[in-house]
């Protein structure tokens, strides 16, 4: 494609782009310019504001998203229209139809007819030169009956052969219509339902899908929860899944298309109807239908892991304490290690307080010596087998000093423990080391710990392991990287897998990043940057305002004022009499600069906003501060549940349908949506986040089921 046809092809994608997504036209070519040009979507919505619009990370990731979905369209249309040429059937009629086309769905069906066939009763029977018959059938003004002895041959001996034949060529010509297609289309939307039923002798076996053994729903009313839900006991063998509107309006609608008069040919061509849409229309639309559904129920499953994500990678950090972080166990006793207030381990050992061996008093002495002995000052306790009892335990111990008590969800440390970060992390210790030291980071940071954690084992979401594995990892890496650039990273105490998702970076130049702190020490200034190798000034350029230098020789390299913007701050110092440290200490300074005087073609008021902000409160935490929480003291098990309590407890999962909340029992319960509020509630989020500490009141216990049934009315 030419240099000029590609220009208009992107102007073509903006035009399109803006007018779908309600955005003006040259915030969304500035967008495009930019990501062509290697931008991040940090990077953009955060230091390009003035030629977005002010455009947010959602709005330029929705811009991305249609330009790759209108780049592989126009792929498509175009092998489409070189094969069709090919053939030698591609009139002007035909090639305009397919540049119209704005959909893929829309240009399938203009292709279909024209797309190589493997056999079939409509091939077989046009071998047999029945086409002819099959015209005439169609055109409904002659009896076919009559003239259908004119197509008798060794292949088609009889009348009835000939007739079936040709109604077999008819059957895949209104199969292959674009208006009927187009109509069984918008009957299936509107009109579908899903059901679902149980496999022949596996009522027993597939007990758990019970609720969809005798199943049906509105398709476009079935939530993706339920969605995933059948398509999963499918996949396992226990369900049997159909999609489709009622047959009789759908045959009715295709014969008001196709079916003219009341002649003979006029009855085959009603014959033929039903036979295309039992045949061949039902099967390829709902084949379409239950594609769309499911993409759509990946989609949503996908939005709900994606903000469980971001809350959980956003959660409070304690913070630089030292920190003793325990792994539970009962048999194999509890791990211990003590950490400084970087999280470097300085001392790991096992401690034995539960049964079997119940070394409870020398556990408590191990405790209080090593909480002394490394200035201790808060203790993590993984949520896992034994965390309760270990949690009760630490709480009864003295120490010499105030120590706070967390529990900390260690759902993924074993994963993490296991990995060849872990094992490049501490090669001189085992996974149960590993994975403590893991609770405890993930205590004192829960961002820069999680990001070495595959986030399909942190425990978060609904249905991960059913939807798009690879939309999924999209989805989950963009979030990660969001998280990361809008907390900022400390580029002397990160580690690889951290600055990894930083803006412009990528595995192999955090890792020189990592390699050159090691060789020259820490940095002293984002410029020394440029001398990491093979990290050029485009890379600087996206990188630099995400990182962040404490003690450094210049103040602003621990905010997120982008150095490109330095002169702009000197110059509002210079303009005060004062020095950039001044303004970031000095309030009244501050209040003495009008930002307007500093705008220029390049800098703006969004930038500038941004920069007084970043002076305000330099290099500040967009992330909330931790709470200490304590679950009862009255339950253990599941067992010690009973109706109508009253319990502390934590959100740790939100789905469509509801929240799941740890109340201390090692199995979570279920607050489902109609149970959180006093109110009808839509979406969960607007009523808990993930992490939040809530008072609950217990509904229902299935203890044989392990289920619990939760409330937050009325407590």
């Amino acid at each position: 494609m030419c240099e000029q046809s590609l220009f208009m092809q992107k102007l073509h994608y903006a035009g399109i782009i803006s007018e779908k997504l309600s955005i003006p036209l040259s915030g969304v070519e500035n967008t495009i310019k930019l990501l062509e040009g290697g931008a991040t979507i940090p990077f953009i919505s955060r230091y390009r504001k003035e030629l977005t619009g002010n455009l947010d990370e959602t709005a330029v990731d929705a811009i991305r998203c249609e330009r790759e979905r209108l780049a592989e369209l126009d792929k498509r249309r175009e092998a489409v229209l070189k094969s069709i040429e090919e053939q030698g059937a591609l009139t002007d009629e035909l090639k305009k139809a397919i540049y119209a086309a704005e959909t893929l769905t829309e240009l399938e069906d203009l292709y279909l007819p024209y797309r190589p066939k493997r056999k079939t009763r409509a091939s077989v029977a046009r071998g047999k030169g029945l086409e002819p018959l099959a015209e005439i059938i169609i055109r409904q003004k002659e009896d076919a009956d009559s003239r259908a002895e004119e197509f008798l041959n060794e292949e088609v001996p009889g009348v009835e052969e000939a007739l079936q034949g040709a109604r077999d060529i008819v059957a895949e010509w209104i199969s292959e219509d674009t208006e009927a297609r187009r109509v069984i289309r918008n009957l299936f939307e509107k009109e579908a339902v899903i059901r679902s039923h149980v496999a022949k002798g596996k009522d027993d076996e597939g007990e758990k899908y019970s609720d969809y053994f005798e199943f049906e729903e509105k398709l476009n009313r079935c939530p993706s929860h339920r969605m995933l839900a059948m398509r999963r006991g499918e996949d396992e063998g226990f369900l049997k899944l159909s999609v489709e509107p009622s047959a009789e309006k759908a045959i009715e609608l295709l014969e008001k298309l196709f079916v003219k008069g009341s002649s003979s040919s006029s009855a085959h061509v009603a014959e033929a109807v039903k036979d295309s849409y039992k045949r061949l229309l039902k099967p390829s639309i709902e084949t379409e239908f239950r594609s769309v559904s499911k993409e759509k129920a990946d989609e949503e499953a996908i939005k709900v892991f994606v903000s469980n994500l971001r809350q959980l990678l956003l959660a409070p950090p304690l913070g630089r304490k030292k920190v003793m972080a325990i792994d539970p166990g009962f048999r194999t006793g509890c791990k211990v290690v003590c950490l400084d207030d970087q999280g470097n381990l300085m001392h790991n050992e096992t401690i034995y307080p539960h049964k079997p061996q119940e070394e409870t008093k020398a556990a408590a002495k191990k405790i209080a010596t090593l909480t002394s002995m490394y200035k201790i000052e808060a203790i993590a306790v993984g949520n896992g087998t034994a965390g309760r009892e270990t949690e009760n335990f630490i709480r009864k111990v003295r120490f010499d000093r105030d120590v706070q008590v967390f529990v900390v969800n260690e759902s993924g440390a074993s994963v993490y423990s296991a990995s060849k970060t872990a094992r490049e992390e501490f090669p001189q210790y085992d996974v149960t080391v590993r994975g403590a030291v893991s609770i405890g980071r993930r205590l004192m940071d829960p961002l820069a710990e999680l990001v070495k954690i595959d986030p399909k084992s942190i425990g978060v979401g609904q249905y991960q392991h059913d939807v798009d594995q690879s939309k999924l990892k999209q989805s989950l890496d963009r979030e990660v990287e969001s998280c990361v650039n809008l907390v900022g990273v400390n580029l002397n105490t990160a580690s690889s897998h951290l600055l990894t998702y930083v803006s412009g970076l990528g595995p192999q130049l955090a890792q020189n990043i990592v390699d050159y702190r090691k060789e020259k020490g820490f940095f002293t200034t984002r410029e020394e940057l440029k001398k990491v190798p093979r990290l050029g000034d485009k890379a600087f350029e996206q990188c630099a305002g995400f990182l962040r230098i404490e003690g450094g020789t210049e103040p602003l390299d621990n905010s997120a004022v982008h150095p490109e913007s330095y002169h702009v701050v000197e110059k509002m110092a210079s303009d005060t009499g004062a020095k950039v440290e001044d303004l970031l200490k000095n309030s009244e300074l501050r209040k003495k600069i009008d930002i307007s005087r500093y705008v220029t073609a390049e800098t703006g008021l969004p930038t500038l906003k941004d920069i007084m902000g970043e002076l305000e409160k330099p290099g500040r935490d967009p992330r909330t501060k931790i709470e200490v929480f304590e679950f009862s003291r009255e339950v253990f098990s599941i067992d010690d549940l009973r109706q109508g309590m009253v319990l502390p407890g934590i959100v740790t999962n939100i789905t469509n349908f509801g929240a799941f909340v740890d109340v201390g029992v090692k199995q979570d319960g279920l607050v489902h949506i109609s149970n959180l509020a006093n109110r009808f509630v839509k979406d969960p989020n607007e009523v808990v986040k993930l992490n939040q500490t809530v008072t609950v009141k217990v509904i229902e216990v299935d203890v044989a089921r392990k289920r619990i049934q939760l409330s937050l009315k009325d407590v």
